[in-house]
């Protein structure tokens, strides 16, 4: 149970992070979350603090923050923009302001990607020490001032606490501070934090390090655990576009994007996506697993797919979203979470229909994310 007077909780604690930093030469850190662990923030003085504090380990880092995604995308993306890349010694996890305001996630969807998360991580390396962080926007604020656990941090402290794994409440942190008159959310810096509160997020995580070890645990292997959801995303994977059958009226390359109104970001202007804005247009996709979605990009003439699984019958998914009015906004769209286990078929189509503040009806996949072992 989350003990709501406590910001910090330790649970098996960190002994083995701060025993390898002590007596490893090299180190494999990484951080896992959204836009305020991409920033250049909390995770560069982060990094300040582990070098200047263990001067005998040489540390690398990787920072695998992608803006606006969440917990979802991050347990389908986990395996190849960190697990493939080193075995990882220490993983910092952040998610709590995008399943909030990004995402808007059930609890049970937050719990099944941050349980997923965890366990591809620990099949990585079983004694990887796994830090939850909470960061913080104006809902969390309103919902601690008020008395209230945010329910996507309720939801990943049940992940933490099932697997007995550290988790950092900055959110109930700097909740408690405002209303004590320490400093208001303006000189904090807001969502993305100044360096002011970037400073507090990597203090609150030395602190951590700097506490007494707890009482030690029963050692249990915790990727053998329960599972706390069946259809949690422990086998999330992204699956290139090419595998998908299509028709002439989808294309697979790389939009013009300099002829599509709306930002974007550099980072999704290289890749090839599968893409189409013609109602009507259809692709098909053979898949093994339990869940199936759509990691793309919708900017503001994002269309509306209607989709069948299985001939199960049609149901919708509107591409858009709110962030899509200026922005070619990146998400994973989840289409089914809950299929047996085992060969699926979709079909994928894009509508007639559309969200009526959609300028369009555009589809541009850059993945299939699929739940698939």
């Amino acid at each position: 149970m989350l003990e709501i007077n406590s910001a910090c909780q330790l649970r098996k604690g960190l002994e083995t992070s701060r025993r390898l930093f002590n007596t490893k030469t090299a180190t494999h850190i990484a951080f896992l979350g959204g836009s305020i662990t991409e920033m250049n923030g909390y995770t560069a003085f982060t990094e300040e603090f582990f070098r200047g504090n263990f001067p005998c380990c040489e540390f690398q880092f990787i920072n695998a923050g992608i803006s606006s995604t969440c917990s979802n995308t991050g347990a389908f993306r986990i395996q190849q923009d960190i697990l493939d890349k080193s075995r990882i010694d220490l993983l910092f996890v952040e998610f709590a302001v995008n399943d909030n305001q990004d995402g808007h996630l059930l609890p049970e969807e937050s719990i099944r990607a941050m349980e997923g998360i965890v366990r591809q991580a620990l099949r990585n390396n079983p004694a990887m020490d796994i830090v939850f962080l909470y960061t913080t926007n104006e809902s969390h604020l309103a919902d601690y001032q008020t008395g209230k656990i945010p329910r996507e941090i309720a939801a990943h402290e049940r992940v933490a606490e099932h697997y007995r794994l550290p988790s950092l409440n900055f959110a109930q942190e700097i909740a408690r501070r405002i209303s004590a008159g320490e400093f208001d959310w303006k000189k904090f810096g807001g969502v993305h934090p100044a360096p002011f509160g970037n400073q507090i997020y990597a203090d609150a995580i030395a602190r951590a390090f700097a506490s007494p070890a707890p009482q030690a645990e029963p050692i249990t292997r915790q990727e053998n655990l329960p599972l706390l959801d069946d259809n949690s995303l422990i086998h999330g994977c992204l699956v290139p576009p090419a595998h998908a059958n299509f028709s002439n009226a989808w294309q697979l390359n790389i939009p013009v994007w300099e002829k599509l109104p709306g930002e974007k970001r550099a980072r999704f202007c290289q890749c090839p996506v599968l893409h189409a804005n013609t109602p009507g247009a259809e692709f098909s996709l053979d898949f093994t697993g339990n869940a199936i979605g759509l990691f793309l990009t919708a900017g503001p003439d994002a269309g509306l797919l209607e989709f069948n699984v299985d001939e199960s019958g049609w149901m919708e998914c509107d591409l858009f979203h709110h962030y899509s009015r200026n922005l070619h906004y990146p998400c994973t769209r989840m289409l089914a979470q809950t299929l047996k286990p085992g060969k699926h078929a979709i079909r994928i189509r894009i509508s007639v229909n559309k969200n009526p503040a959609s300028s369009g009806h555009a589809a541009r996949i850059m993945a299939f994310a699929l739940n698939q072992p």
